[in-house]
Order: structure tokens, then C-alpha cells, then sequence
């Protein structure tokens, strides 16, 4: 899938509450750094893992699926850290019980063709494959092209 940096941008920009299925409370794990990050960005993130619910993590509840999110909590973008396989029932809840979405993102690694069609088809944004972490840094000024981090660091022995 080809996304132009606008597309991203667009995205990013409007969105506020990102829930994230998957999130592992282990910090060494994708899922959990990026969560940390965006949070720390100042997005609102609702954690979504049912072997962790229950629990918190970046001081907040950790829910065991998308239903089980309050209705006022208003999330416009479901972040996936799932098989490619698990998507489709996590697209069909997310658009059963979340009123305010506008995004699907699929990690990377991440894609369903027939899930993002149906989520396109209710007008639903749908990104697949990528990390909005990896966009975020790249096009506001953190990271380069490459995805890492070019500043200079210089040390004087």
C-alpha cells in the first residue's frame, strides 16, 4: 500500500484517542513502546489486551476488547498488533461499537485486504503495514526517511 505523507498527516493530525489491541505490558515488545510513546506525544491511549485486563498500564485500564471500552471514551483510531489472521473480528467489533472511529491502522506486518474494504466501505480510514510511531517521528521532525534518528552525536575524549 502506497500512503502519501498528506494522507498520514491528515491522519495523525486529527486523531486523539487511540486504542491499541495487543499492547504487551512488556516493555521490550513493540506494542508496548509504542503505546508509551504515543501516550507520551499526548494522544489518549486505552490499552486492549484480555490476558492483562484488569490491569494498568501508563496509569490506565487495560481492556479485553474494543466493547468493553466506555462509550464516552470517544477513540478515533484502532491501533492493531495482531496476526493478519485475527484482524477481521477486531475490525467488525471496532465498527460495532465504536462510534466516533475514523482510522484503522494495521502494524506493520499487519494486513487484511478484506477487512480494510470493509472498513473503507463505512468510510472508515485504513492504513496497513505501518507504524503510526515510525510516521509520527518522520514526518514531525524526529526521525529521517530511513526510520532512525540522525541527529549528530559527538563526544570529545
Amino acid at each position: 500500500m502506497d500512503y502519501s505523507d498528506d494522507f498520514f498527516r491528515k491522519v495523525l493530525k486529527q486523531t486523539r484517542v487511540i486504542a491499541c489491541v495487543g499492547v504487551s505490558m512488556n516493555p521490550v515488545r513493540p506494542s508496548y513502546f509504542v503505546a508509551r510513546y504515543l501516550g507520551l506525544r499526548g494522544f489518549t491511549v486505552i490499552p486492549v489486551n484480555p490476558g492483562h485486563a484488569g490491569k494498568k498500564l501508563f496509569g490506565a485500564e487495560i481492556y479485553p476488547d474494543l466493547a468493553a471500552i466506555p462509550k464516552d471514551a470517544k477513540v478515533d483510531m484502532v491501533d492493531i498488533f495482531r496476526r493478519s489472521d485475527a484482524v477481521p473480528p477486531i475490525v467488525d467489533m471496532a465498527l460495532d461499537e465504536l462510534p466516533d472511529l475514523k482510522t484503522i491502522w494495521m502494524q506493520i506486518g499487519v494486513e487484511n485486504p478484506d477487512a480494510a474494504t470493509k472498513a473503507e466501505a463505512r468510510g472508515i480510514q485504513v492504513i496497513q503495514n505501518r507504524c503510526p510511531k515510525i510516521e509520527y517521528q518522520r514526518l514531525f521532525g524526529e526521525l529521517r526517511m530511513g526510520g532512525f534518528n540522525t541527529g549528530v552525536i559527538s563526544s570529545k575524549l
